[in-house]
């Protein structure tokens, strides 16, 4: 079960704090041997974006740390700003508690790759390794992309849930059956919850511009059929190897946006397969992944 843990969100200001959820490893040895695992969710979402993969971390022997970002689920807003920029040192005042100076294994997805992008840019000795799912910020995706339709002005509980539904199949997940009870449960909370308006660099470069002065490995994991992507997956492996550390990209077959929500099993293999120390591998179940390289980059 996991420990709910409050950090400051600043020095000084009574601002409100931020929420983490701990797991504490099922081996100590395998804990104090591996660096703790860091996940931050995506855009109008909280921890819950990482609900169906913390058993597999933590049964690898990792220690857990999943937050709601400023802004989002039980956390409160930053005092200033309302993009992925004003989170950084949030964040990292946070991992400062929580952590002190050990580096973890941050693990990011959608919004929260920019946020972790920014932190290993800025803050070099925080990050052991940076992982990141579906992130934006690239200058791959377009506004025009996806079209999600308004559901606040809605009364009726009935309506706001078909909405619910029809933004989930256009942007985060690939199949129709994909969206279940839960993932319309989870999805529905966390927007209720998003205070963060006006987001805008997801549709930048600025992940790009940071992946260029992050000097830690930096992975990438994306589902095949991610509606921000399916025509720009050449142009997407192009703008990660901004990062000159970047050690490949692997795509999760038959999966959207919401990646490690949708295909959780073969999700679980890749993330952990890149987590293993030096010298131990985990194989990677057959067709649920494709590794690609940087050496494929022209």
């Amino acid at each position: 079960s996991a420990t709910r843990m409050e950090t400051t969100l600043a020095t000084g200001a009574d601002t409100g704090g931020m929420v983490w959820h701990v797991w504490q490893a099922e081996s100590d040895q395998s804990a104090n041997a591996c660096p703790p695992v860091v996940l931050l969710h995506g855009g109008s979402g909280s921890w819950t974006h990482w609900l169906r993969n913390i058993d597999a971390l933590v049964a690898s022997g990792r220690q857990v740390y999943a937050a709601d970002l400023p802004g989002f689920g039980d956390s409160a807003a930053p005092a200033r700003g309302t993009d992925a920029d004003a989170l950084t040192e949030p964040v990292e005042r946070g991992l400062q508690q929580l952590l002190g100076s050990t580096a973890c294994d941050l693990v990011a997805f959608s919004f929260g790759g920019m946020v972790a992008g920014f932190i290993a840019a800025q803050f070099p000795a925080r990050v052991h390794r940076l992982v990141l799912v579906g992130a934006p910020g690239l200058g791959v995706a377009s506004r025009n992309t996806v079209t999600l339709t308004a559901w606040r002005h809605l009364e009726g509980a009935v309506e706001r849930e078909a909405v619910h539904r029809k933004n989930l199949a256009a942007l985060m997940l690939h199949h129709p059956e994909s969206v279940t009870q839960l993932a319309l449960r989870l999805h529905t909370d966390n927007t209720l919850r998003d205070r963060m308006k006006g987001r805008r660099l997801a549709y930048s470069e600025a992940l790009a511009q940071a992946l260029s002065k992050v000097g830690c490995p930096v992975h990438a994991i994306y589902g095949r059929e991610d509606a921000l992507y399916r025509q720009r997956q050449d142009a997407l492996l192009q703008a990660l190897h901004a990062a000159p550390h970047f050690d490949g990209l692997q795509w999760i077959e038959d999966a959207g946006h919401w990646v490690q929500f949708e295909r959780q099993p073969g999700f679980d293999a890749a993330l952990l397969a890149i987590l293993e120390p030096a010298g131990e591998s985990i194989r990677l179940p057959h067709l649920l992944s494709k590794s690609v390289s940087p050496a494929h980059v022209q």
